[in-house]
C-alpha cells in the first residue's frame, strides 16, 4: 500500500527546504519572465510554431521555458 504524502506548512519545512524552494521559484520565474519578453520580441517567422502556444507553454513548470529556448526559436544558421 503506497505512503499518504502529508502536506506541509510553510512554518514546518526545514530553512533549507525554505531556501531551496524561494530558489526554485526564482529560477522558475525568472526563465518565464525572459522566455516570454524573448517570444515578444521575435516576429513570428522567427519562432517554430505559433507564439501563442510557446507563450501558454512556459506556464508548464520549468520544462515550458526551457522547451521554448531549445526548440521555440528559429537560428539564423538553420532555416
Amino acid at each position: 500500500m503506497p505512503k499518504k504524502r502529508v502536506k506541509k506548512k510553510w512554518s514546518e519545512l526545514t530553512p533549507q527546504q525554505q531556501g531551496l524552494t524561494v530558489v526554485g521559484a526564482v529560477i522558475q520565474i525568472t526563465l518565464q519572465v525572459l522566455a516570454l519578453r524573448d517570444l515578444r520580441q521575435r516576429r513570428a517567422d522567427e519562432v517554430n510554431g505559433p507564439k501563442w502556444a510557446w507563450g501558454a507553454a512556459t506556464f508548464i513548470n520549468t520544462l515550458g521555458p526551457l522547451a521554448y529556448f531549445v526548440f521555440g526559436r528559429r537560428r539564423a544558421d538553420r532555416p
